[in-house]
């Protein structure tokens, strides 16, 4: 491991968006803090440290850099929820590796957030939080974005119980299946569902449900999963991980090198993000605002997520889960004015490859 530790160096980012931050990130921060220690989704003071370390106010808050601020806390909460979740009950902890007990958690998770109610506490720290997240919810976004929301939680906890259930059986699944689990495991669907409440945008269903805009979105979904995929990589090497991870997946089904499956998983990773690009400019022209709004955010995430993703103690600290997170390396972006593959077709990946069928049609 030691080697491919020193030959591990993430390319420059193809990603020609802007960075944004919305002007109001530090008290977003101030009262998502709040709600964390009042719902204390942690169960002491360093699984605190690593919620705090997610920067999760930070991170949605460049994802809807003109978002109305108190939806835009709303969204922080949640993602600061779904990394605390996902740490103790998906990668980590008794969960991780039994899909029989994790389906039956992730049911009852799925359920605390579609049921409101006005009963006792589950004695559950997590779901009682995601309970909370939802009555607010109510509050603040339109029925329809509260139904969207939790269509694209549901997807998540889905493929999280697929790669739990991969895990399990100890199998490393091929690239197609991989990028089918990756696109919901990433949490990308609820994370970009919350957008729409972040903003205060509706986006009429008929442009939402067009196969073209559904394309895009998870495009956009898919390229900031494989960017997570390559910072989280830098971390796994050094605690000698081979967990699910599209540079494992290369390198156990198609090549041992790493370099070549690092350029391999690059490359795949730039000509999805280019198609996202061609998809928004085909949109926009014909759009609502709302969906100008939303299509635009897209691509904030993608940028925002790196720009997060290179300083965050999550990726950069490396001390041990039961210790609190320490200041790690703080990694300068390098960005690529021109895609790592510069191919524009479809790849030969059937779970994928239909979004291109999306360009040019109406």
């Amino acid at each position: 491991m030691t080697g491919m530790r020193e030959r591990f160096r993430i390319p420059p980012f193809y990603c020609p968006i802007e960075p944004a931050l919305h002007p109001d990130t530090d008290r977003i921060e101030k009262r998502a803090i709040e709600w964390i220690d009042r719902v204390r989704v942690y169960e002491n003071e360093t699984r605190r440290a690593w919620v705090l370390g997610t920067n999760s106010a930070e991170f949605f808050s460049r994802f809807a850099p003109e978002g109305i601020a108190d939806n835009v806390v709303l969204a922080a909460q949640w993602v600061y929820w779904g990394f605390a979740f996902d740490d103790v009950r998906c990668d980590n902890g008794p969960l991780a590796d039994d899909p029989a007990e994790f389906a039956k958690h992730a049911g009852r998770a799925q359920r605390v957030l579609e049921a409101p109610r006005d009963t006792d506490a589950t004695g559950d720290r997590y779901l009682d939080a995601l309970h909370d997240i939802g009555l607010t919810m109510r509050e603040l976004a339109t029925p329809t974005q509260v139904r969207r929301f939790i269509d694209a939680h549901r997807a998540w906890l889905y493929c999280v119980a697929w790669q739990v259930g991969n895990r399990a059986r100890g199998e490393m699944p091929d690239l197609d299946d991989y990028l089918a689990m990756r696109l919901g495991s990433s949490g990308g669907f609820p994370t970009m569902a919350l957008l729409e409440i972040g903003n205060g945008a509706e986006v009429p269903a008929a442009e939402m449900d067009h196969p073209t805009v559904r394309a895009a979105t998870e495009a956009a979904i898919l390229t900031a999963g494989l960017d997570n995929d390559l910072h989280s990589y830098r971390k796994e090497l050094r605690q000698d991980s081979t967990d699910q991870n599209i540079i494992n997946v290369m390198l156990h089904h198609e090549c041992s090198d790493l370099e070549w499956a690092l350029a391999g998983a690059v490359g795949l990773r730039d000509r999805i993000f280019q198609l996202y690009l061609r998809l928004r400019d085909q949109l926009l022209p014909n759009a609502s605002e709302e969906l100008r709004t939303y299509l635009n955010c897209l691509a904030h995430g993608v940028r925002g997520n790196i720009d997060w993703a290179l300083r965050v103690p999550r990726y950069t600290s490396l001390t041990d889960p039961e210790k609190p997170p320490v200041e790690g390396e703080q990694w300068t972006p390098h960005w690529s004015e021109t895609p790592y593959d510069p191919s524009t077709g479809p790849p030969a990946l059937p779970a994928i490859s239909w979004w291109w069928d999306r360009l040019d049609s109406h």
